[in-house]
């Protein structure tokens, strides 16, 4: 009677957590929109206040900086802490520094402390939906979300910057932090669906997770400013980093976590793609602006179907997951990013719906790309090492597009790409361009190498012995 009884709580239990699902994919949106809606603002916030592109770039910079440390924090905490109390402070912190940073509009150092706690509040989602989905849902069900969880994701990357561009061009930028604000709406439904998780051994390694915070600081300030004392200050932050997590009782992240070299590996993969992509997003439109001399608008217009297609093959590429497993889906999502990076950089200076159909396959190949590999993640952890380990998985993906945008960026500056090299670029004014896409390009090949490498059919029994 008592196992029969156990067994039926345990399915009502059950079927109250799938009641989230909707709402795992509202708050998704309002997460990732945030990185990217401020972006096309920056110009007017700079004419308010009076600043060069340096002391601008610190709304970006300062939430990307909070915001992928703090998946990793969050992630740790949800191996300690219930799920359910977590995201409610996360969502809190979230709501709370947006309309901060809308009552503060006149003061700049508000807005980038406004603009820090939406990053510290707004980190929580990612991670512990990810941990979420792992932990209460069913390999089958994992693989149908992360699909549509990952078209979300490309979605909202991509609508944020047409959306920025327009509230802050019809209204103000400052309406821009009200957009995270519905978030809060989702708080009292997770309050009655999630389950009470019962408070597990461990606490916080408060050295460690300075240190990681000072390491991810940083590089970020290294790739944005180039100045070299900050990569000096990584390497000496890193040495003591690895030192202490050895050295540690409880350490903020277990070092075996790294010597699982499948791990180790898609977090590679993951960084490399993952700021391709978002560097990609960065060139094109100046790109299009350059040498195709479109407006804002029309720009949106060549980008926004990429974005559109994500939410609709997200779907696909989650039951195919299911149905065909991960590593064909990923192999099929890094030759369409590829061969869309092949077409975009032979294109420059042909007919511009070229170049928007190459980000429609884009778009396509991540959100695949993105599905498969976290599956593929989620498969390879230990259950005790998945918060942590999707946390660092995450905010590896979230940094390398901070950093290899700015790298890009430096590249772009300096016009270090502005010769000939590309075989189907003539137009002198394209080098740059066509150059550039297609060492990204040469980038994603190689992460599929590795890919193969890593998971190639030698390993796949070993991944399916660690399910």
């Amino acid at each position: 009677m008592n196992v029969v009884e156990s067994q039926t709580k345990s399915e009502e239990g059950n079927s109250e957590i799938k009641k989230s699902v909707l709402w795992i994919y509202y708050v998704i949106f309002f997460a990732v929109l945030n990185e990217s809606v401020f972006n096309v603002s920056t110009p007017s916030i700079a004419k308010q206040f009076g600043l060069d592109a340096s002391g601008v770039s610190w709304v970006v910079t300062i939430f990307f900086i909070v915001f992928g440390m703090g998946m990793v924090i969050f992630g740790k905490l949800s191996d300690m802490y219930s799920i359910k109390k977590l995201i409610t402070i996360g969502i809190s912190l979230y709501a709370f520094g947006s309309i901060l940073g809308f009552v503060c509009q006149s003061w700049y150092p508000a807005v980038i402390l406004s603009r820090a706690i939406q990053g510290a509040g707004g980190s929580a989602i990612p991670a512990l939906i990810f941990v979420m989905v792992a932990r209460f849902f069913t390999v089958k069900e994992r693989g149908r979300m992360f699909g549509i969880i990952t078209s979300t994701v490309s979605f909202a990357i991509g609508i944020g910057p047409v959306l920025g561009g327009y509230i802050a061009g019809s209204f103000h930028w400052a309406f821009l932090f009200l957009v995270s604000v519905p978030v809060v709406i989702a708080i009292p439904f997770f309050q009655k669906f999630l389950p009470v998780e019962p408070r597990k051994a461990g606490k916080l390694d408060v050295v460690g997770t300075v240190l990681l915070g000072i390491v991810i600081s940083t590089l970020i300030l290294f790739t944005t400013e180039g100045n070299w004392i900050y990569l000096g200050i990584v390497l000496i932050a890193l040495t003591l980093f690895i030192v202490h997590i050895r050295r540690a009782k409880e350490p903020f992240v277990e070092p075996a976590l790294f010597t699982n070299s499948l791990y180790r590996n898609g977090l590679i993969i993951g960084f490399l793609i993952f700021g391709t992509v978002m560097s990609v997003m960065f060139v094109i439109p100046l790109m299009l602006s350059k040498i195709y001399g479109l407006d804002t608008e029309h720009i949106g217009l060549i980008m926004f179907p990429g974005a559109i297609s994500a939410v609709v093959f997200g779907k696909v590429a989650g039951n195919m997951t299911v149905k065909r497993g991960s590593h064909y889906v990923v192999y099929l999502g890094l030759i369409l990013i590829a061969a869309s990076l092949l077409l975009q950089s032979s294109s420059i200076g042909l007919w511009v719906w070229y170049i928007g159909a190459a980000l429609i396959m884009m778009y396509i190949g991540f959100s695949f790309m993105q599905t498969a590999l976290t599956e593929t993640i989620t498969q390879i952890l230990p259950v005790q090492q998945i918060g942590v380990g999707m946390g660092f998985f995450n905010m590896t993906s979230t940094i390398s597009g901070a950093v290899v945008t700015a790298l890009v960026a430096k590249v772009m500056e300096k016009e270090l790409l502005a010769f000939p090299l590309h075989p189907l670029i003539s137009d002198s004014h394209a080098y740059l361009y066509g150059n550039l896409i297609l060492i990204l390009c040469l980038v994603v090949i190689a992460s599929t190498l590795l890919y193969f490498v890593s998971f190639g059919k030698k390993n796949q029994q070993l991944v399916k012995e660690l399910v």
